[in-house]
């Protein structure tokens, strides 16, 4: 029975290379697989994409490419990323460049596009699409239309089996789903359609491509067993043997770190995940319920009864927009007294930021080691800690405000109490809000185009 090999190579944007690169050359893949972009991403690439019209895309998928090419394309293994953001057809470019740099030929580099809705906000609401927010249930997005900073719609797996088709080594698209980046080569490799599809087989795919997209969050990373993980240091991404008839089997590298059992694999199988009974995805909806898994051997879980259901026909589309600006400070305070001293402090705060009329919309004093995690729910310690740093964020309307808020969090070192310090200035920044809403999928046409040495 046909079996496909994939292996995991990034999680997110920043994520460790050498096991992406050890994936490539013992991992025996089929396909690497690479998912870079995460909520806000998009909103930081269009606004480097309008700085610079050749930007736009992840700045690792070059570091990556040219540690990786070398070797995928001599080995055969295809890679699949989303790597390239808000500008696929310049990440494109890019990694022929660094092929070209490589003497590398007979390399197909295949762009997917048609996710960006960032100009076409007024076209949806003529159309009669209400963009809806998903979470807070507002109606009208007009209020926020004149700060978007970018509108993108999570596509499915079409357009990678088109380029897989078309003969592509490397496929880059922007908002590709985190799974998609995975269930486009099963797709590709065992022929299947959504027009005639078997959706408990797709609900397998998209089960396995959850289980290893963040790749080595899979393997122990982020893990309630962290004290048993080995070599975290040294941590091997997953690979998933992924067969015909539905069934899976997710290991590891041998001599590499981390830990493979079936409790790291179910705590990811509810990673990010609202209702494991309808995981929703636009290549389909898991059952994530009626998985079964079992340890066969030293890090390696085979997963089977996977299921699904039909693919939805709305898309998620994650709308940015700028909402304000955030201020924020540090101040360090030491023993004796630590507790009455960042009371003392805040207090002080507050009461300069009156006297300069800045009003924030939100203002939050955490104390590094007592209540930055819990807030209000913490207890005040029984002894005074040996230090704190108190910090101080506020959110304001304007970046003026912002840098105002920084300016009053140092007077405290002068006027506070003794042995009062500030830490090193941050400089302010603007808020980037997310409005999730929903869009039809015939509305999100998918452009695959070619480029090749």
């Amino acid at each position: 029975m046909k079996t496909v090999r994939m292996g995991a190579g990034s999680g997110y944007w920043g994520d460790l290379l050498e096991p992406a690169i050890d994936l490539a050359k013992r991992g025996e893949l089929d396909y690497l697989g690479f998912d870079f972009l995460a909520e806000l991403t998009m909103s930081l690439l269009q606004r480097a994409k309008r700085r610079d019209p050749d930007k736009g895309y992840i700045p690792d998928v070059v570091p990556w490419m040219r540690a990786l090419l070398p070797i995928t394309h001599g080995n055969g293994t295809k890679m699949v990323l989303n790597g390239g953001g808000t500008n696929c057809e310049a990440a494109a470019e890019a990694v022929l460049r660094v092929a070209r740099d490589a003497d590398l030929t007979q390399l197909r580099v295949a762009a997917i596009s048609g996710d960006d809705l960032t100009s076409r906000i007024g076209e949806f609401r003529q159309a009669g699409v209400s963009l809806a927010n998903m979470e807070t249930g507002e109606r009208s997005i007009d209020e926020i239309a004149d700060r978007i900073v970018s509108a993108h719609a999570y596509i499915g797996s079409e357009g990678i089996v088109e380029a897989l088709g078309g003969g592509a080594e490397v496929v880059i698209g922007g908002r590709l789903a985190d799974s998609s980046v995975y269930v486009g080569p099963l797709m590709h490799e065992f022929g299947w359609s959504f027009e005639d599809a078997d959706w408990n087989l797709l609900g397998a795919a998209i089960t396995v491509a959850h289980v290893i997209e963040c790749a080595g969050i899979c393997c122990g990373g982020m893990s309630s067993q962290w004290k048993n993980v080995p070599e975290p240091w040294n941590m091997g991404f997953p690979i998933a043997d992924f067969r015909q008839d539905g069934t899976a089997e997710i290991s590891k590298l041998p001599d590499t770190g981390g830990l493979i059992n079936q409790w790291t694999i179910k705590e990811h199988l509810l990673y990010e995940t609202h209702n494991p009974a309808d995981y929703r995805m636009p290549d389909g909806i898991a059952d994530l319920t009626t998985t079964r898994l079992e340890e066969t051997g030293l890090n390696r879980v085979r997963l089977w009864d996977m299921s699904g259901r039909e693919r939805p026909d709305m898309l998620k589309v994650q709308i940015g927009y700028t909402d304000g600006w955030i201020g924020e400070a540090r101040v360090l305070l030491p023993w004796p007294d630590t507790m009455a001293k960042a009371d003392r402090c805040e207090e002080i705060i507050r009461k300069r930021l009156d006297i300069v009329g800045v009003t924030p919309r939100e203002l939050r004093f955490d104390r590094v080691g007592v209540d930055a995690l819990a807030g209000p729910l913490a207890r005040r310690p029984r002894r005074d800690p040996e230090e704190i740093e108190l910090r101080v964020t506020a959110r304001v309307d304007s970046r003026e405000e912002a840098a105002m808020v920084n300016r009053e969090v140092t007077h405290v070192s002068t006027i506070g109490p003794v042995g009062t310090a500030f830490g090193p200035p941050v400089k302010p920044r603007e808020v980037i809000a997310l409005w999730p809403t929903l869009v039809p999928r015939d509305m999100v046409p998918v452009n695959v185009t070619f480029e090749e040495i």
